[in-house]
């Protein structure tokens, strides 16, 4: 068997709304097409002994075993590869449930869907699975041990950290959106202009000034001492010559520590002799050339978080240690801590497994122990200088015994530093007396401080100081702006513009995403099609972006998913025939069921915008939980009006007005005439899309006098609107450029063909190569119907098929409308556009069904401009 494809999905999509995270496999099973679980001898048995745990999988039985039941009444191998790849991610410690199989409409040929956690552990599950499968099929032993461990090193490599999990996980709980911005913990919270951005316990408002302060041990400890902060007396220095004054300054015991150091690598405190200090400086110069010779301050080892300048929490930490027992060694004793299933390695759990490392070797060493010593019972033995949680220390939440006064000293060191996010480092016999009257000291302030000590602390309350962390970067709201999504099979990207521009005349900074580009306030970004997941992704992390126009194509949806996890407004303009054949997608309802992803992620107080003259979109009301408005070009629509008597909104053609309709009460917009785009009511395709952006604005709450200032403003031109209705009018004949690619398209535009007068309508037409033959043909008898010559032209891209059979389909669909009509066949699509309008008769209408947009539209405004200066000479 073979995975043909293999996409990762990271948003809303065709298999589920709420399942962002899923991998989509093309399963090939190749010799086993036919072959199920019960064609294969002792397959069942096999299965079991390798995977029992696999009875847990209830599947379509809904109980447990349900699985196994099928397994052993005949399922197909796909199916087993679904399930065995959710299983490795179980055994590894990931929790994934969610897995579909479904055929890919040839036989032998399956999705295979399955939930995830990280990218890359998603990936190999995947081609592990397939291996494990066929390794049960061919009856070769093989061990899931290896598979299992790279799953776990690969999600905890790529996972975010303890602190960034815990900041996310708060924002999730209030409907605050989240990317990820790379592959460490740099995330945004909420989109555009509303977003904020954290990395662990850094914010986008923590200033610049006050992290390099913290990070400056000797330069905090000054300003701290001026602003009369109790802090141990110290020196720095960087060269061994320096220390015996150093030590005659400071006086033992003494602390040594890289001036820049973190999370206490290279620290060393309680130094009382010339040989252990020596020792000292050369660890703290491994991270740092200058290192920090200070007064050690006896007491226990405190960290306070402050949370926008107000006191959040306290913990007292002890440095990793073992107890004795009489029996077990310093060696064995470390292995049983080691064994609490707290621990494990980094920040993978609330606790850090305790390593044996050189500290560790010297502390042994100075009480003349090693790791085969038995340490008498009760005897605690400390293995660790410092006390940090990521060397295998643990946490005790004293918050509730802080007395007063050092929270308000604990505020004030915040302010003093200027960090909205503080760790405290004090040094105390407690917290419960002020530490200025205890002989206490403050011995260091962090910023991005470690989270974990207060959210799981190894003893006592665990405090939820993420909760402090979001409060503070979101007093009100939930960082969202307001998303219109639009997807559909023809008109999504003229709605798009049009809704955009109403949006940004209201004042919003507007972004937009197109098949031609990316906008920001009409302004191009990136030129190209862009309506997919990623283009709309960089406009949601852009933080001028107010207001957000996304179109939605089938495409990346299927690829990637959506990139937005709701929206507040989602259009459907209309579902036909398009791409079939491409993608798992064989039928129209299938296409159907892709685009109603996009109206299934509005919010519950939000609105789908559907095409109510459109079976397949109307239909798609009864799957959704947001309000509803529908749109037709007729006033007198039943489904309209039942809609209305029952309260809801609507917008229709009525009387040459677009209306908007809510119950019973009518509101105009502006007159057909008005409004440039339909071209007085010609062009019914751009009455649609009309209708469909006015409501979006409308329900966005956009007022309706810049609604109609738009409409009457907005023009259907290479500018505007480039490769829609662009109309170029020459002096004795009329050329129409448009994007219409698929039969559903040229339908809707022969209408204002056949409209507009003209002695003779050329049409210049191409098939599009990755269509199916029948579409093609369809195509080019649509335009039998509505040319009376036709110039058959052909993409630059062919898309997998030849220039004869293109043509030969192309023939083929024109002469089966009508044999007698005049075809011509010029292959590149400049020299066919020179040739219809050097050929052009008084009063005729060309029609260029362009591909090169830009470019004949360029081609056309210099031809235009030849025309004006002939006619004036």
């Amino acid at each position: 068997m073979n995975i043909a494809e293999l996409k990762i999905l990271k948003g809303p999509n065709y298999w589920s709304v709420s399942k962002h995270k899923l991998v989509q496999m093309l399963i090939d099973l190749e010799a086993h097409k036919t072959t199920l679980t019960t064609d294969i001898p002792g397959f069942f048995d096999r299965l079991k002994r390798l995977m029992p745990t696999l009875y847990n999988h209830s599947c379509v039985a809904g109980e447990p075993g349900g699985i196994f039941k099928m397994v052993q009444e005949g399922t197909s191998l796909a199916h087993l590869v679904e399930h065995i790849a959710i299983e490795l991610q179980e055994l590894a410690g990931l929790c994934t449930r969610f897995g579909r199989t479904r055929s890919a409409g040839k036989e032998g040929l399956y999705h295979v869907v399955f939930s995830y956690c990280e990218e890359d552990e998603a990936v190999y599950t995947a081609n592990a699975a397939v291996k494990v499968t066929e390794a049960l099929v061919n009856g070769v032993d093989i061990s899931l041990k290896e598979d299992i461990e790279e799953i776990k090193r690969l999600y905890h490599r790529y996972k975010l950290g303890p602190t960034t999990q815990s900041i996310v996980d708060e924002a999730v709980k209030r409907d605050i959106p989240f990317i990820r911005l790379n592959y460490s913990s740099y995330v945004q919270l909420g989109y555009g202009a509303r977003q904020k951005r954290v990395e662990a316990a850094l914010t986008n408002d923590t200033g610049y000034t006050a992290v390099e302060t913290a990070g400056d041990k000797d330069l905090t400890k000054k300003v701290l001492k001026e602003a009369y902060v109790p802090v141990p007396s110290g020196v720095i220095i960087n060269r061994v010559d320096q220390l015996k004054e150093a030590i005659k300054e400071v006086g033992f015991p003494l602390v040594v520590k890289p001036l820049d150091g973190n999370q206490g690598k290279g620290a060393t405190i309680n130094i009382n002799s010339w040989p252990d200090v020596t020792t000292a400086f050369l660890r703290a110069q491994e991270y740092s050339n200058h290192v920090i010779v200070e007064r050690y301050i006896s007491g226990h080892d405190f960290r306070v978080l402050v949370v926008d300048y107000k006191f959040v929490a306290a913990a007292l930490r002890t440095p990793a240690a073992v107890t004795g027992n009489g029996r077990d060694s310093i060696g064995e004793l470390i292995a049983m801590v080691n064994r609490d299933p707290r621990r494990g390695m980094g920040h993978e759990k609330v606790l850090t497994a305790i390593q044996v490392d050189d500290v560790t070797r010297e502390i042994l060493a100075k009480k003349n122990y090693t790791l085969d010593t038995v340490l008498p019972k009760d005897h605690v033995l400390y293995l660790k200088t410092t006390a940090n949680l990521s060397t295998g220390g643990t946490a005790t939440d004293v918050t509730d015994n802080v007395h007063p006064e050092n929270i308000k000293l604990f505020e004030r060191i915040a302010r003093i530093i200027g960090l909205d996010i503080c760790g405290i480092d004090i040094i105390a016999w407690d917290l419960a007396s002020p530490i200025k009257k205890t002989g206490g000291a403050v011995i260091e302030v962090n910023a991005a401080p470690g989270l974990r000590m207060h959210l799981q602390p190894s003893f006592g309350q665990p405090r939820n100081v993420s909760k402090s962390i979001v409060d503070m970067l979101f007093p009100e709201g939930n960082g969202r702006i307001p998303i219109t999504a639009i997807t559909g099979t023809n008109g999504k990207t003229t709605t798009t513009r049009l809704l955009a521009r109403m949006v940004q005349d209201a004042g919003y900074t507007t972004g937009y995403t197109t098949t031609d580009g990316i906008y920001i306030d009409g302004t191009l970004i990136n030129e190209g099609d862009s309506s997919g997941p990623h283009s709309a992704r960089l406009l949601l992390k852009d933080t001028s972006v107010e207001f957000a126009v996304l179109e939605c194509a089938r495409g990346g949806l299927l690829r990637a998913g959506l990139a937005f996890d709701k929206c507040d407004c989602a259009i459907v303009t209309n579902v036909a025939a398009d791409h079939l054949g491409m993608g798992g997608i064989d039928t129209v309802e299938q296409l159907a069921k892709v685009k109603s992803v996009v109206p299934q992620t509005v919010m519950e107080n939000g609105y789908a915008i559907l095409n109510a003259d459109d079976d397949l979109v109307y239909a798609m009301k009864d799957e959704l939980q947001c309000k509803i408005a529908l749109f037709s070009l007729y006033p007198e629509s039943a489904r309209i009006e039942q809609h209305c008597e029952q309260g809801g909104l609507a917008a229709f053609i009525e009387d040459g007005y677009v209306m908007l309709r809510r119950e019973r009460n009518l509101i105009p917009v502006e007159e057909l005439n008005n409004i440039p785009i339909t071209f007085g009511g010609i062009a019914q395709f751009n009455s649609y899309n009309v209708l469909a952006a006015t409501l979006a604005a409308y329900t966005n709450r956009i007022p309706l006098s810049a609604i109609a200032q738009t409409l009457r403003s907005f023009t259907a031109s290479s500018e505007t609107t480039p490769g829609r209705m662009n109309l170029f009018r020459f002096e004795h004949f009329t050329v129409l450029s448009d994007y219409a690619h698929n039969p559903h398209a040229l339908r809707a535009l022969g209408q204002a063909v056949q409209a507009l007068p003209a002695t003779v309508r050329t049409g210049v037409i191409a098939g599009v190569g990755d269509r199916r033959d029948e579409d093609i043909m369809e195509f080019a008898g649509e335009a039998a119907r509505i040319f009376d010559r036709i110039i058959i032209r052909q993409d630059k891209d062919l898309r997998g098929r030849s220039v004869d059979e293109l043509n030969r389909l192309l023939l083929q669909g024109i002469h089966a409308i009508n044999p007698d009509i005049a075809v011509s066949f010029i292959p590149d699509e400049t020299e066919a556009v020179d040739h219809a309008i050097h050929h052009a008769i008084d009063g005729s209408l060309i029609v260029l069904l362009t591909d090169k947009v830009a470019e004949v539209s360029h081609l056309l405004e210099y031809y235009l401009k030849v025309d004006k200066e002939k006619a004036l000479a």
